[in-house]
């Protein structure tokens, strides 16, 4: 084999390696960029299902007993931290943030269904 086609070769297999590499990085950064848009539409979700569900609480719940304000004082919490963790953190923290909000959203609509149920067993 000549030492120029040795030389080809070598570029070859480098060039296919840099191709791969720089391939296998933009793919994560895609699935990253989609975990941060589901966490973030995670947060949009609930925070539209906690501004709706504030006045039904309230009329019913004391302050101390209302879960919509803890409920919102955690998803600042979480926004906050996406904000300066969103780049860094594994695919793994991402989904696990996600979850707990679509939790939190699940929480807040069984205290929803808790205060239907109230109104229609108070109602003649």
């Amino acid at each position: 084999m000549s030492p120029g086609l040795i030389v080809l070769l070598v570029f070859a297999a480098f060039a296919a390696t840099s191709l791969w590499l720089a391939l296998r990085v933009h793919r994560r950064s895609r699935h990253r960029q989609l975990a941060i848009g589901r966490v973030l539409d995670a947060a949009d979700a609930l925070e539209d299902r906690l501004r709706a569900a504030r006045s039904e609480l309230e009329t019913v719940a004391a302050d101390a007993d209302n879960p919509v304000l803890g409920a919102m004082q955690e998803l600042l919490r979480q926004r906050l931290w996406l904000q300066q963790h969103a780049q860094s953190a594994s695919l793994e923290s991402l989904q696990q943030i996600r979850e707990s909000l679509e939790t939190a959203r699940d929480r807040i609509d069984v205290q929803l269904r808790r205060v239907d149920r109230a109104r229609a067993e108070a109602s003649p």
